[in-house]
């Protein structure tokens, strides 16, 4: 019987073709671009920020894209999977060079960091992936679709901290106190509601223009941005006007 169950398992197969979705693939689009962005984040900070910013859009776009042309079962797993790579791991990776850049051991690796600094990198990283970890599977676990969401979302998070190295704050340590407070706040018990088609559609063209031309105006676009993010991450549980 076991034998007969395997085979017929084989048989069967995982039907990838079947069971994936147009909105699936702008999820898997969205894992590979984090991906990216973690390997470039140990040789270009600034390029690993505009590729998470790119991440975070195909994280809106995929849930546009489920709503058009529907979505799948497997759909909020690939999401979630998808969170923890592109905002969890990925940022960690991108706040390691960012601080090894602006530390000054980029080029020559972890091995020749003076060992305090290497110790607070590797564990304000580790810190961000943890919590993002926690929140992505707390979060699928017991929130309703329906329900404003406790924590801010780790790609609020991550957009923060791409944001604001973008926006110029480079210095490590405020990069470093920034991601510890990213992290905390996505399990802290404060109830975040939905941003509203409209808002993120509109954040959407100003991240956009981040990625496409950071430094123009002064680095205009990236600051407005932040200041946006900042803003919905410290107003929304009690003032967003479209709840």
């Amino acid at each position: 019987m076991y034998q007969v169950a395997i085979s017929g398992g084989m048989n069967e197969g995982l039907r990838v073709r079947e069971r994936l979705g147009v909105a699936d693939v702008v999820t898997l689009a969205n894992a590979v671009v984090g991906f990216i962005a973690g390997v470039v984040a140990l040789s270009d900070p600034g390029l690993a920020a505009r590729l998470l910013l790119l991440a975070a859009i195909a994280d809106a776009l995929d849930g546009i894209v489920a709503r058009q042309f529907g979505g799948t079962d497997v759909g909020p797993l690939l999401d979630s999977v998808t969170d923890v790579v592109s905002f969890g791991a990925t940022p960690a990776l991108f706040l390691y060079g960012a601080a090894a850049a602006g530390w000054g051991w980029l080029g020559d690796g972890l091995a020749s960091a003076p060992l305090a600094r290497a110790t607070a990198a590797v564990a304000v990283g580790s810190l961000f992936v943890v919590f993002s970890v926690l929140r992505t599977a707390l979060y699928s676990e017991f929130v309703g679709a329906d329900e404003n969401r406790p924590g801010i979302q780790n790609t609020l998070g991550a957009t923060i901290l791409a944001a604001a190295y973008l926006a110029g704050l480079t210095w490590v340590p405020s990069l470093l106190v920034v991601a510890a407070v990213l992290a905390v706040a996505m399990v802290a018990p404060v109830p975040y509601p939905k941003l509203l088609a409209r808002d993120a559609g509109v954040l959407g063209v100003v991240q956009a223009g981040a990625i496409v031309a950071p430094l123009a105006l002064g680095r205009l676009l990236p600051r407005v941005l932040l200041v946006s993010a900042l803003a919905y991450m410290l107003l929304a549980p009690r003032f967003y006007w479209g709840e």
